[in-house]
């Protein structure tokens, strides 16, 4: 269902991600999100420079590449256009999520290395929903690497999320021996 109809209104800002899963022909996968911010009015960044209506503000791209185990091995960034020319240098900051691994305690990770001052706000905002996309890019990997795994074993996918909680009627389906809600399983 769609939001209900707003009142009437005048668009201000525009912020496009797109988000993408590849997997390379070496093995490993490339993620990749790319963010673009607009404004309807010329914008200008603390006399800095002035941005024309429509024109991006924000332009910046980030690539993940990744393992089948969700680990960082790669990351890059760039930052094509920002309202200010030391946004550039922020992109190097990237590097220090070398090595991590996309799962729990990602974002704190994150925060940890990037948060505030130690990098740009915009590069760091999509490194969330870069982590959603390589769930979902590696699919298809993990569910066969889960169904080689002892049906005893608690999948992780359990009370990741509101659909997979363990007293949920996904759960008695998929996973019976770990479901945790009343009635029968």
């Amino acid at each position: 269902m769609p939001l209900p109809i707003p009142v009437p209104r005048e668009e201000l800002h525009q912020r496009r991600v797109d988000l993408r899963g590849y997997r390379r022909a070496d093995g490993l996968y490339d993620i990749e999100a790319h963010l673009v911010d607009t404004k309807r009015e010329a914008f200008t960044a603390h006399s800095e420079s002035t941005v024309p209506p429509g024109t991006p503000i924000h332009d910046m791209s980030v690539r993940l590449v990744v393992d089948a185990d969700l680990r960082v091995i790669d990351v890059v960034a760039s930052t094509d256009a920002s309202p200010y020319s030391i946004c550039c240098d922020a992109t190097a900051t990237l590097r220090s999520i070398r090595g991590l691994r996309i799962g729990t305690g990602w974002s704190k990770a994150i925060a940890e290395r990037l948060a505030g001052r130690k990098g740009c706000t915009h590069l760091t905002e999509l490194l969330k929903p870069l982590a959603t996309v390589a769930f979902q890019t590696l699919s298809k990997v993990r569910a066969a690497r889960a169904a080689a795994i002892d049906v005893n074993v608690r999948p992780s996918k359990i009370d990741s999320c509101f659909a997979y909680a363990s007293d949920r009627e996904l759960v008695r389906r998929r996973w019976p021996t770990h479901y945790t809600g009343s009635g029968e399983t």
